[in-house]
């Protein structure tokens, strides 16, 4: 009888919301067709892989292009994509890639080492105003162009020839190879860019890929179809035929799709159905190389004052968090740089040290406060919270609301939708904002660098002279005992300051039937689906 009225309620809440009931793309059918239908989240802002910077966008790139390697989803390792091998000089500075002579991009044109010279140049090219641009400063002379202290041609990437691209870095970089796997290093093809612009990436018939898939439909706000692209150089070894990515943030709606047998699984968990989905066996856990933090603007009174901002994160009971709200097995964040990396010895998170309290530590915040002119909060101005739509952000912001104003403080919070958010962040439009950072390798350098003053990334407007130069050290210095302690250091500078307010280091909650095999959801976030088959 149970069972009935929740499956009656479920038609119900499909019939009015209209979200996917009218969907061709059910999971009955997805064993015989090899149709594989997964809700991704919120609709991307961009699926330009030079201004892409959000795992829903990445999620999509990654199976439309390839880059010079890829990840494989049964070792887990960086393996030949494009590029069948490389060369790597003994001083660590030049490598050679050599480019497979099969690959092509989806309309059958070869792949060559020109597309991946030309796409590493615009990424660099300020012009083109991509935020991940630094990721790429590793390149010789890549942050001299950046900045507009070089020419594109001074750039340490070029063609060859046709299948022969030579690289030289900067310095040595132990995990160079592992970021050739990341979407900003992937190939574009110049003349879509050029005759298109920026349409190029919204449209199906002009987003031209060399990866595992093609675009074929993107009904903005809805859904994104991705068809096996035949021309990929290892189509054999690709069993689904079809990939459609549903497009939506409401994890209400996402849950009752999933659980109508709609979709075949989905991002987002509404918190209060995490306990009884963990009791059905439904919900997977992922260990995820991320930090869930809230932004503050510093230059902005009184955030400008680091007693303030030390006061605010003190105030923040984080066990709390995770046990209460969270409930993914997510660790409370006592420093910026998460668990799981290695540092000198050992993991770079113990090594380092923690810089905060698991539980709130009121009574130092307040001492903050008062030193700062603000006793219990007195003429302090209200605070404003910006986070996007979410019931997981929503609770989080409300619990730190509620711990806020045990300082004294006015609290307001302010949901919004995704792309908003984004902007408002990029514009600095804010007091204190949601964030997150998964990483991009494996590596503390993927999280500290985000704060240089030359990083696109760093919405916090704040910067310290010794800050970067600990992270330029660290870019250059060959030595890796060194090398971690240069990190340290500038991650002291970091939590010291209270540039950021961490909360709690990623997993990743998911649902996704037990018939859908070889996939891989990596540490970095990304939805490795291409090489996925549907056993039933």
């Amino acid at each position: 009888m149970k069972k009935r009225l929740i499956a009656a309620f479920i038609l119900v809440m499909f019939l009015v919301t209209g979200l996917f009931i009218n969907s061709n793309y059910k999971s009955t059918e997805a064993a015989s067709k090899q149709v594989l239908t997964y809700i991704n989240g919120a609709e991307p802002r961009y699926l330009d892989p030079a201004l892409n910077n959000a795992a829903d966008g990445a999620n999509i790139i990654i199976n439309v292009f390839e880059g010079l390697t890829k990840v494989d989803v049964k070792s887990k390792k960086t393996v030949p994509g494009m590029a069948e091998k490389w060369t790597v000089s003994k001083d660590g500075l030049t490598y050679t890639f050599y480019l497979r002579k099969n690959a092509k991009w989806s309309d059958g044109k070869p792949v060559t080492a020109y597309d991946f010279e030309y796409a590493w140049k615009r990424a660099l090219d300020p012009k083109t105003a991509s935020e991940y641009a630094y990721q790429l400063f590793y390149i010789k002379n890549g942050r001299k162009f950046n900045e507009g202290k070089a020419k594109a041609s001074d750039v340490g990437v070029k063609a060859l020839n046709e299948t022969t691209l030579q690289v030289k870095l900067e310095s040595p970089t132990p995990y160079f190879i592992d970021l050739t796997n990341f979407p900003t290093y992937f190939p574009v093809r110049k003349d879509i860019v050029e005759k298109y612009g920026e349409k190029w990436q919204t449209d199906p018939k002009t987003y031209i890929g060399n990866g595992p898939f093609k675009m074929t439909k993107w009904v903005h706000n809805s859904y994104t179809e991705l068809v096996k692209n035949p021309n990929y150089w290892d189509a054999k070894s690709i069993t689904l035929e079809k990939i459609v990515f549903k497009l939506s943030e409401d994890e209400r709606s996402n849950l009752l799709a999933y659980e109508a047998r709609q979709v075949d699984g989905a991002e987002g968990i509404p918190t209060d159905e995490i306990d009884r989905l963990k009791k059905n066996g439904e919900l997977k856990t992922a260990p995820l190389l991320g930090t869930y933090y809230y932004l503050v603007n510093c230059k902005m009174k009184p955030f400008n004052d680091p007693r303030v901002r030390r006061a605010l994160s003190l105030a923040i009971d984080r066990k709390y968090i995770v046990d209460k709200i969270g409930k993914l097995n997510q660790k409370p964040a006592t420093g910026f740089v998460p668990y799981d990396i290695k540092g000198i010895s050992k993991d770079f998170r113990i090594e380092s040290g923690s810089f905060l309290p698991e539980k709130a530590d009121l009574a130092t915040a307040k001492k903050l406060l008062a030193e700062a002119g603000y006793p219990n909060g007195k003429g302090f101005p209200e605070v404003e919270i910006i986070y996007n739509t979410s019931e997981g952000h929503k609770k989080i912001a409300e619990a730190i609301q509620n711990m806020w104003q045990q300082l004294g403080l006015k609290v307001k919070i302010s949901n919004m939708e995704w792309k908003v958010l984004l902007q408002r962040r990029q514009n600095k439009d804010f007091m204190v904002a949601r964030d997150g950072w998964v990483g991009d390798y494996m590596d503390p350098m993927t999280f500290l660098d985000l704060f240089t003053s030359y990083s696109e990334n760093n919405n916090t407007n704040w910067s310290d002279k010794k800050y970067d130069s600990l992270i330029d050290l660290a870019k250059k210095t060959v030595d890796p005992k060194q090398r971690m302690k240069y990190l340290m250091q500038a991650e002291k500078i970091l939590m010291d300051q209270s540039v950021v307010i961490p909360i709690y280091f990623y997993t990743k909650g998911y649902l996704l039937r037990d018939y859908v095999k070889n996939y891989y959801i990596s540490p970095l976030g990304f939805n490795y689906f291409m090489y996925a088959k549907i056993v039933k």
